[in-house]
């Protein structure tokens, strides 16, 4: 890495971002499920920043348990305060702690990165919320404070408490709404629920856009599917939409290209050609307002099934992006990310496919 650490610093010049860190992470024998995501998080600016500032907090607490969100904590601030510029890392104390943590990830077998996002985003929202809770207990259990150990997020319907939103839900968290039309009496009904990526069904020779559209598309529920109208006290034929109804800060979409096939009884890899802008509006939002999105990270799936293969992410990081492939980092150009929108042939050599996309949104200027 020495060489290209080098190559990465020639090739940035005058233009090496102020305070910048560009640092590839060793591979602990099939970890680039891991790398990967964890690249695309670093450079997650509002998430790092909040990352390191829970550091800074809590680092003085040196004798608190470890678990996965100061594991990831002292990673990211390792990175951030290296003398050099770039280099390698070696995640190890925090790939330990995934192992310990879940069973999952404990063999040296090819994981999904995908699962392990899921993971990680809703460990540390289940620390934090600990936490919170913990700072909001009582000395004594007095009668007037016995629910402050109730549920943190008061997701059903619809109702959301603010001052138990972790900072990891202020990056990725959104609001889906499932709206439900009786097609007896026209009654709809609205049911929230909360998501931090989007998982989206994907078509041959498609883009974001048609497939935030089928996601949103409308679906009559009848037959054996109808819907118990509360209105008529029986089940009705209806229709149901999903719409968005308060989109994240950071827009994650995960692109389902691994397909249960009942025939061959096990999963394919869908290398369908799914094009994926730099700048994404956001059209099913539930009050049509047209929403301004800007790609800053791609995780890539390479290999032809999902049982083996490899990850690599590109990042936009300060307008330029970087190829991130375990211990290797390299400059490159922004053509580069359509090269991973995939195949349009269905028996292709290609199979260096987009799979987690990252989407920050953007403050319009008025």
């Amino acid at each position: 890495m020495g060489a290209a650490s080098s190559r990465l610093e020639k090739a940035l010049g005058e233009q090496f971002p102020e305070g910048e860190r560009y640092f590839g992470l060793e591979n602990f024998g099939n970890t680039c499920y891991c790398n990967s995501v964890l690249q695309a998080l670093y450079f997650c600016v509002p998430f790092r920043e909040q990352l390191l500032e829970y550091y800074a907090n809590n680092k003085s607490a040196g004798d608190g348990e470890e678990n996965m969100l100061t594991c990831l904590a002292d990673l990211f601030s390792q990175i951030s305060n290296q003398k050099k510029k770039t280099g390698v890392i070696a995640p190890k104390r925090f790939i330990q702690r995934l192992k310990k943590q879940n069973e999952l990830f404990r063999s040296y077998m090819h994981q999904d990165a995908h699962e392990f996002l899921n993971f990680l985003l809703n460990e540390l929202v289940d620390i934090l919320e600990k936490e919170c809770n913990a700072a909001k207990e009582p000395p004594q259990n007095s009668s007037s404070n016995k629910n402050l150990n109730g549920p943190v997020n008061g997701q059903a319907n619809g109702s959301h408490k603010e001052p138990d939103t972790t900072w990891v839900h202020k990056c990725f968290q959104g609001i889906l709404t499932n709206q439900t039309r009786c097609l007896r009496c026209e009654t709809v009904t609205d049911r929230d629920e909360t998501f931090l990526d989007l998982s989206l069904d994907i078509e041959q020779n498609s883009s974001i856009t048609s497939c935030l559209k089928n996601f949103s598309s409308t679906e009559t529920l009848n037959a054996e599917d109808k819907f118990f109208c509360d209105k008529c006290c029986s089940l009705q034929e209806a229709q149901k939409r999903m719409k968005i109804k308060k989109p994240p800060n950071i827009l994650v979409i995960h692109l389902k290209r691994f397909k249960y096939i009942e025939q061959l009884g096990r999963y394919k890899k869908l290398s369908y050609r799914v094009v994926f802008p730099l700048e994404l509006k956001l059209i099913n939002t539930v009050d049509n307002s047209d929403l301004e999105y800007s790609l800053f990270a791609v995780l890539v799936h390479v290999g032809s099934g999902p049982n083996h293969g490899h990850y690599i992410s590109l990042v936009k990081s300060h307008n330029h992006w970087l190829f991130f492939d375990d211990e290797n980092v390299e400059m490159t150009d922004e053509s580069m990310v359509q090269t991973f929108f995939g195949s349009a042939q269905e028996f292709s050599g290609n199979t260096d496919n987009g799979y987690i996309l990252f989407y920050e949104s953007v403050a319009k200027t008025s």
